[in-house]
């Protein structure tokens, strides 16, 4: 029961840290050997793999609609040869565009960054602060007068690079794309619709990445309750995490994140050295 426990609560962090930029990465890296947490269960490619199906079944669910239309159009383009002037088949090119430097430096680099960042905790608290301090640059700089029809081929590759940047655990998968957004003038919820749908090939290429693990090491059987659990609780709290920022950033600024970074990072600085 408390393995289900744990996983249901490291579910839940997922979710709300995948979407919200504050670093997935950094909570889970630091929480659970902060809490003293060390089954290897919640550290093994099952685990790993639920958490990210949970996190995409969230945005699924949340812009299946987008989804839908945004694939007829890519189809449509690519039958015709043609993008035209036709808004949806100019996004479906740019989000396609977005997401090969994440894809190539992430393939690449993704597992050194993992080992390395488990066994030097303290590089973390600096990353959060880095990551808020990216966040401040774009409140303070971005315009906010752009929407996603105003995107542009070089916009999309400079988004899809800053993406890369999120391999550094407290840098985050959400924030630093909305973070370039934001600098290149785009409005905030723009910045993070963009960020989410670019997310979708991204989440599910990492965890068809990290599935390759499975074959090798299989999960128990007495863990699949376990398993099922943290990707509930990862979807759920993922998509209400995702519907709220989306309202949260029609009207306010990042300006919360930011603080809550900054607390955050103190935080764990505070019990590494207490520990």
């Amino acid at each position: 029961m408390d393995l289900i426990l744990q996983a249901v609560a490291i579910g839940i962090v997922q979710g709300l840290t995948e979407f919200l930029p504050v670093s997935s990465s950094a909570h889970l890296t630091v929480l659970p050997p902060i809490l003293g947490w060390d089954d290897p269960f919640l550290n093994s490619a099952a685990f790993a793999v639920m958490l990210h199906l949970g996190t995409l079944a969230a945005l699924l669910v949340h812009f299946w609609r987008d989804l839908l239309r945004l694939t007829a159009a890519g189809v449509a383009a690519l039958l015709e040869r043609r993008i035209g002037d036709d808004p949806d088949r100019r996004l479906a090119f740019l989000l396609l565009v977005s997401v090969v430097p994440a894809a190539l430096v992430g393939a690449l680099f993704e597992p050194f960054f993992d080992a390395w960042f488990r066994e030097r905790l303290w590089a973390i608290p600096v990353l959060l602060v880095i990551g808020a301090a990216l966040l401040w640059l774009a409140e303070r700089f971005g315009t906010r007068e752009r929407g996603l029809g105003r995107l542009g081929l070089k916009d999309a590759l400079v988004i899809g690079g800053a993406q890369a940047l999120a391999l550094f655990p407290g840098i985050s998968r959400s924030g630093v794309p909305i973070a370039a957004g934001l600098l290149l003038g785009l409005r905030r919820d723009d910045a993070a619709r963009f960020a989410f749908l670019m997310g979708i090939p991204i989440i599910a290429g990492a965890g068809l990445w990290k599935s390759r693990e499975l074959l090798s090491a299989p999960p128990p059987s007495g863990d699949l309750v376990a398993l099922a659990a943290g990707m509930m609780a990862a979807a759920i709290s993922g998509l209400l995490a995702i519907g709220f920022l989306l309202r949260y950033l029609r009207t306010n600024s990042t300006g919360i994140f930011i603080a809550y970074r900054l607390v955050f990072a103190a935080l764990v600085a505070v019990l590494l050295l207490v520990r």
